[in-house]
């Protein structure tokens, strides 16, 4: 995996492998017939080159339909913020404001957490 880049995950066992980081997981669920998508792609893309201490994934929702079941995926865009293989949190829609605000809140619990066990 390329540091700094946006990992797809093209089975259940490439989504599998890269979920339970300890980084916080930041995952795209996407379809390529999906306009909005398309238009906050590039968006994430950059965050994924800036933000290193965050993992971004990309899961096609007509690719990967088990992931995006067990997720509860209904509508693309979803973003769904994990720690540790466990949901924090949930963006619906190409809502770009609002992803980085919730990624910075989230990045920013985990630098607390780890400042206070040194």
């Amino acid at each position: 995996m390329a540091s700094g880049s946006v990992v797809c995950c093209h089975s259940s066992q490439d989504f599998d492998e890269h979920k339970d980081s300890k980084k916080l997981v930041v995952v795209d669920f996407t379809a390529s017939w999906c306009g909005p998508c398309r238009v906050i792609a590039p968006f994430v893309a950059d965050w994924a080159e800036r933000l290193e201490d965050v993992k971004f994934l990309k899961v096609d929702v007509d690719e990967l339909t088990d992931v995006a079941e067990e997720w509860q995926v209904e509508a693309m865009p979803t973003f769904v913020l994990l720690r540790e293989g466990k949901q924090v949190d949930r963006v619906v829609g190409a809502r770009k404001e609002e992803l980085l605000l919730k990624i910075a809140q989230h990045r920013s619990a985990r630098n607390r957490s780890s400042a206070t066990y040194g």
